[in-house]
């Protein structure tokens, strides 16, 4: 469970860079979000991959 906190957390933490990108237009808060989510991408991989190997055995 705790791989699930990791991506709330991550999530939250991109709800700045969100707005601002998208409501102020700010091109580095668009790279952090950018960012964060291949770091999102990356975490929800490892966890298929955990899941996947634990069914299996």
């Amino acid at each position: 469970m705790s791989k699930f906190s990791e991506i709330k957390d991550l999530v939250m933490g991109l709800e700045d860079d969100f707005e601002k990108f998208y409501e102020k237009n700010n091109q580095a808060a668009g790279t952090r979000v950018r960012k964060g989510m291949q770091d999102l991408k990356n975490l929800a991989q490892e966890i298929r991959k955990e899941v996947q190997d634990k069914k299996n055995t």
